[in-house]
């Protein structure tokens, strides 16, 4: 090939490589005019009132367990129990259905306590006044306590436990003394205190007239720091359907004897409202805290009387005591302070509660 021809071809492919560089560089110039006009009419674009931001995803930490929540647990006791305990009411309306009552004699207590401050009135060697065991601890207690405080030493136990025979024999007596047709100084037998072994009446010796004043109204106004209250209080007789006897104390434990005398209850007044206020399936139990500091809880269940056996919720781990009624069911005291001693023999299950209401009548009262 000769000189002349190659250079001519060198020279159509310089020409040609120079016409492509040429057009890229035109290409690129017109896509930066393009970005460029684009980006500088652009407006921002709002949210659509149809569209919402999502919320962000967060991790839900984990919850802690209310320690303030009461969990019960269920407690099983014969139906029949519910005419036993220290808060039965015995009345005119409500018989006491005797059998059972862990009873000792008063003087034979006292004798093996070593006790000579107070005694009891014994009809015979055979006929001993008796009284319930647990009753016998405070009752001695509280005398005591009133000789610390008094040093009056005169004090004389002269009725206690009664059989339904002999509580006959008084109100027959009474009826003979008085001419009337009905007593309100004597209940009819089977419907006594006395014939419970729960109740005890104090005099004084020499006179025997005991009416709770002077000195001796220490009783009235310190016997619930013992478990006692003024069976028949004065201003409640159309209730209890008894005359005032400041002298017939009855055990009910300390934190009921405390809630009845600061609130002038007597023991019919109580038990209706417990049953119709404080039902275990209530907004609310009653709670109250004593003079010490002690807090108490205190509810109603209603008896299953179509079984034998009658579940009770408690809480778990408190201390709690079970008194039947004598009417319908039983009442819990809780003493929310201290803890369980001792289990219920039961399956623990979380017990749900129910708004319904007790379908129970409450107590009869006549005022």
């Amino acid at each position: 090939m000769s000189k002349k021809q190659v250079d001519r071809e060198k020279s159509i492919r310089r020409t040609k490589t120079l016409a492509e560089i040429l057009i890229t560089v035109s290409i690129i110039g017109a896509g930066g005019y393009i970005v460029k006009g684009i980006t500088e009419n652009s407006q921002s674009v709002g949210h659509s009132q149809y569209y919402a931001d999502p919320e962000p995803v967060t991790e839900e930490e984990p919850t802690e367990p209310d320690l303030d929540k009461v969990i019960y647990e269920t407690y099983n006791t014969p139906t029949k129990d519910k005419f036993h305990g220290d808060l039965i009411l015995v009345n005119s309306n409500y018989r006491y259905f005797s059998g059972e009552e862990n009873l000792v004699s008063i003087n034979e207590r006292n004798e093996q306590e070593g006790r000579t401050l107070f005694r009891a009135v014994d009809t015979s060697e055979t006929d001993k006044m008796l009284i319930v065991d647990k009753v016998y601890e405070p009752m001695a207690s509280m005398i005591f306590d009133f000789y610390d405080a008094t040093e009056l030493s005169n004090i004389l136990i002269y009725g206690g436990y009664r059989s339904t025979e002999f509580q006959q024999s008084l109100y027959d007596a009474d009826l003979l003394e008085t001419g009337s047709e009905e007593s309100t100084r004597v209940a009819k037998a089977g419907y006594s205190e006395h014939e419970s072994g729960l109740a005890f009446d104090i005099t004084t010796f020499p006179d025997y007239d005991y009416q709770g004043e002077g000195e001796y109204s220490w009783f009235t106004e310190n016997c619930y720091k013992y478990g006692f209250v003024i069976r028949y209080p004065e201003g409640k007789e159309q209730i209890t359907k008894i005359q005032y006897e400041p002298w017939h104390f009855r055990y009910v434990g300390k934190p009921h004897a405390y809630y009845m005398t600061k609130n002038n209850l007597c023991l019919e007044e109580y038990i209706n409202m417990v049953i119709t206020q404080y039902y275990y399936q209530a907004d609310q139990h009653l709670e109250f805290i004593d003079d010490n500091g002690n807090e108490y809880e205190v509810y109603f269940v209603l008896s299953d009387d179509a079984s034998d056996v009658t579940t009770i919720p408690v809480p778990t781990g408190k201390k709690f005591e079970i008194s039947g009624t004598n009417v319908n069911g039983f009442i819990v005291t809780v003493y929310k302070n201290e803890d369980a001693t001792a289990q219920p023999v039961t399956e623990p299950e979380t017990v749900t509660d129910d708004s319904s209401e007790p379908t129970s009548e409450p107590v009869e009262e006549t005022e």
